[in-house]
């Protein structure tokens, strides 16, 4: 019999209770589909157990067949466990060419953060698609992440995983990838796709244009007459799910700004040269692996460089400064592009009696119109668009209202830590007059803020010539030396004081020097850096951007500012500053695991 893991452990289904353990091992009852090779399973098992003995917060679970023999497999790593904690609201999952014995049975959970960056939150190997095997990868998966479910998750349209998540996650909201509706129509309405047939537009306004559930039913309707389709049978099991797709049910539904499984999609397209059967396991975790460390070296460098510039406010408004502040810059500018066509409403009717007001709301030049409820004394307003329940801030109409009511500023309810610049941060920020006390991981935190600028500009400078850059690679190694001689003294005075008798001293750290430092750090290297002429970063990566980064970049209606800061990826080694540069950012990343890996202790 080939185990999960090695007994005991945490990170694999051995280390569970016996009621757990009997659960997750049971075997498939039905022989899996998709037959894994002869000697795949134990270099697949011995890869996970080789990630388990490295990182003691890799997780992962095997699924066994009536035979004993490897099934299924999910795995997260560290990393995967934070990001779901911090940005799990909203999940997609999908599965490679579900039933094509030819491809890799390659299926993962994908979200984005607060900057609209892909996010990995776990990833699996599906030999078997049957219900059975999708309800152990969700209850699986469930169980990794501390037994939390997503608040949404979007997969393709399929009747098992459908299933699926509803017995296993029945408090999750199921969506449907609706560009994969889109694509399934194609093929099955070929005979109304030919010439000047209307049939795709009046479907995709079916998906996109209504927002009220008569409007979307009476649509519907007109088109099935239109071109005799009541007899369809797959229009009819798209109809009879409409609320998992149709924008009058799912506005809602809290989506952060996804629509489809697109995420997934780019992430098969990385890997897909190592999807084919006859490719060695081995290789192909190697380069999913490979793709994974690019992916988050992306992220980090996006969340780096944010850190470096404030967001541009177009408008001098008190509400603005106050986003402008708190939400990460793509949120930010969603929700100044609101404030902007907020300049063009006006109230159509008003009902002010009582402390809660009704209003109905338009926008010049536009027909539709929204009802928009306020109290003043509770500080609350909403609106029947539902933009603030469905992506996390407010709509145009909601802040007509409060700016009716005289509230200049945004209420706490209404700024989701997710979409803020803090949303990884355990540290707090400053709010007006009120002290912070902060421990020694809030300290830890403030003196890596102030230190990263200043070395990554000396590594900048460093970069740039043949000798500049070994006299730093050296000092590096001595430097890194004298920090670990230092750390290691601490570790045994600590280890010595834990032992005594001493009276606990708490210390507070001096967030607001630090802070003030670092922003001025941060300032002066980003005046000098905008003088230097800009740099290619990495080419050849693409990346599938969320629905609302996207969505930000079709409308054009903000300039793009370039980062203070570019890392430059040069693949070979002989350009001078690469290795170094990569040693900085892997620190950088270390660090940023380990950040993060404290929420989860603690």
């Amino acid at each position: 019999m080939i185990g999960a893991g090695e007994p005991g452990s945490r990170n694999s289904a051995l280390g569970y209770n016996a009621a757990t353990l009997k659960h997750w091992q049971r075997p498939l009852r039905t022989r899996r589909q998709q037959e894994i090779k002869y000697g795949e399973a134990a270099a697949l098992l011995n890869y996970l157990q080789g990630q388990s003995r490295a990182n003691p917060l890799f997780y992962h679970a095997v699924q066994l067949d009536a035979e004993d023999k490897v099934a299924n497999v999910f795995w997260a790593d560290a990393k995967m466990v934070v990001d779901f904690g911090q940005f799990g609201d909203v999940v997609s999952f999908d599965i490679v060419s579900k039933g094509n014995m030819s491809l890799v049975p390659f299926a993962s959970f994908i979200g984005f953060n607060n900057y609209g960056d892909t996010i990995l939150l776990g990833m699996a190997l599906m030999y078997d698609d049957t219900l059975e095997s999708f309800q152990w990868l969700f209850d699986t998966f469930q169980n990794a992440m501390s037994g939390r479910a997503p608040k949404t998750i979007f997969s393709r349209q399929d009747a098992t995983i459908s299933e699926a998540i509803s017995a296993v996650m029945p408090d999750t909201c199921h969506a449907l990838c609706t560009w994969n509706l889109k694509q399934t129509a194609k093929m099955n309405m070929k005979h109304l796709i030919r010439g000047d047939c209307d049939f795709m537009k009046d479907f995709k306004a079916c998906i996109n244009d209504y927002e009220e559930e008569m409007e979307f039913l009476t649509s519907w309707e007109v088109m099935m007459n239109k071109y005799s389709l009541h007899g369809n049978v797959w229009l009819q099991k798209v109809f009879e799910e409409k609320e998992k797709w149709a924008r009058p049910y799912m506005k809602w539904t809290f989506s952060a700004g996804m629509k489809n499984t697109k995420l997934n999609n780019q992430l098969q397209s990385d890997v897909q040269d190592y999807l084919t059967s006859d490719v060695d396991i081995t290789l192909f975790l190697m380069h999913l692996q490979k793709v994974v460390d690019d992916r988050r070296y992306t992220e980090l460098e996006v969340e780096f460089n944010s850190r470096l510039k404030l967001s541009d406010s177009k408008i001098r408004a008190p509400i603005l400064k106050q986003a402008s502040e708190t939400y990460s810059g793509m949120i930010f500018q969603l929700f100044q592009e609101e404030y902007e066509e907020f300049q063009s409403a006006y109230i159509v009717n008003r009902y002010e009696n009582g402390p809660c007001r009704e209003y109905i709301v338009a926008i010049l030049e536009k027909e539709r119109q929204y009802k928009v409820s306020g109290n003043l004394s509770e500080l609350t307003v909403s609106c029947s668009c539902r933009k603030f329940e469905t992506l996390g801030f407010l709509c145009s109409h909601a802040l007509k209202i409060l700016d009716t009511m005289d509230i200049k500023y945004l209420p706490d309810r209404y700024i989701l830590k997710r979409w803020t610049k803090y949303a990884r941060c355990l540290t707090t920020p400053q709010v007006e007059d009120r002290q912070v006390q902060a421990d020694t991981t809030l300290e830890f935190s403030s003196r890596y803020q102030y230190l990263c600028p200043i070395y990554v500009k000396i590594l900048s400078r460093a970069s740039e010539c043949e000798e500049s850059y070994r006299v730093l690679e050296q000092c590096s190694v001595e430097l890194l030396k004298k920090v670990e001689e230092i750390l290691q003294k601490q570790t045994s005075i600590d280890a010595s004081a834990a032992q005594s008798d001493v009276e606990d001293i708490q210390v507070s750290s001096s967030v607001n020097t630090t802070d003030d430092e670092s922003e001025q750090a941060m300032n002066q290297l980003s005046s000098k850096r905008a003088k230097r002429p800009k740099k290619k970063g990495r080419k050849g990566k693409t990346h599938t951007k969320s629905g609302m980064k996207k969505s930000l970049q079709n409308k054009k209606t903000i300039q793009t500012e370039q980062p203070a800061i570019q890392f430059t990826i040069l693949d070979g080694p002989t350009q001078p500053g690469n290795n170094l540069l990569q040693v900085f950012a892997a620190l950088f990343f270390t660090w940023w695991i380990l950040h993060d890996t404290c929420a989860i202790v603690k």
